[in-house]
């Protein structure tokens, strides 16, 4: 695993966070391989039931490091190519590495929830709402930058964005790139709730989402994923079959037996 991304599990947390704070964690190519490999190193890990995504340093990420932008504008006098082309295709899948490296929170099958502080900017901002919940502070400073730089954002913005705050906002954050705080973030529907102390509320929630049902949680997030995507009778023949297939199982019949006698529920 790189040193450009941790992992801490504990107790099927799996708290992540983006270590290049000199750079307030902005993105090189470095930086997003190092994002999908820790992202991809969690999907199969059987031990993890909830994941956290945070920043350390003075902010969640400042987006595209500077001299990748310098590059954009003159490859051959920064000495490379132009970060698009060297992000290449991801393997086999349907997005390239800058893209996996939000999208990648979305295939994880758990929850992920992203704690937001300082600047959340451009491909940052993306890579947080890859994130399936995002608990920021009040005075972060969130923004779709790309239009600064005469472009559109690139790494799954143009799907996630439009399903969290509308059509219409989604435009009127892409076109004009301006700056928002993380109280009208969540007032947009961009952020999911304040917290003065994101990383620890982010903690926090994790360890109260541990004590449900991995299969519900799992299920759960699949099937709001899927919503809007298909016709409504596929969507709600898989809600029952869904449904039928979790009741009576071993943690189904865990989870009610314990809220019942009072107690914190095993689950296998």
């Amino acid at each position: 695993m790189s040193d450009r991304v941790s992992i801490d599990l504990r107790h099927g947390i799996a708290d992540v966070r983006l270590n290049r704070p000199e750079k307030l964690n902005a993105l090189d190519v470095a930086m997003f391989q190092a994002i999908v490999e820790a992202g991809e190193s969690l999907k199969d890990d059987p031990a993890v039931r909830v994941v956290v995504l945070s920043g350390r340093g003075r902010g969640f990420c400042a987006g595209l490091d500077f001299s990748s932008f310098q590059a954009m504008a003159a490859p051959e006098a920064a000495g490379g190519e132009p970060p698009t082309t060297a992000i290449g295709q991801t393997n086999g899948g349907i997005t390239h590495l800058g893209q996996q490296s939000a999208w990648v929170w979305q295939e994880i099958g758990v929850p992920v929830i992203a704690a937001l502080h300082g600047v959340v900017l451009g491909g940052g901002l993306q890579i947080a709402l890859g994130a399936d919940l995002r608990l920021v502070t009040p005075d972060a400073k969130l923004a779709v930058l790309e239009a600064r730089w005469g472009l559109i954002p690139d790494m799954t913005g143009t799907v996630i964005l439009p399903r969290l705050v509308g059509i219409d906002v989604a435009k009127e954050l892409t076109f004009t790139g301006r700056m928002v705080s993380g109280t009208e973030a969540v007032a947009l529907g961009l952020a999911t709730r304040l917290a003065e102390d994101p990383h620890s509320a982010a903690l926090e929630l994790a360890a109260e989402l541990v004590t449900k049902s991995p299969e519900a949680l799992r299920e759960g997030k699949r099937l709001l994923n899927l919503s809007g995507t298909r016709p409504v009778a596929d969507q709600l023949l898989d809600e029952r079959a869904t449904m039928a297939s979790l009741i009576g199982t071993p943690n189904q019949v865990e989870a009610t037996t314990a809220f019942f006698e009072k107690r914190e529920p095993r689950f296998h």
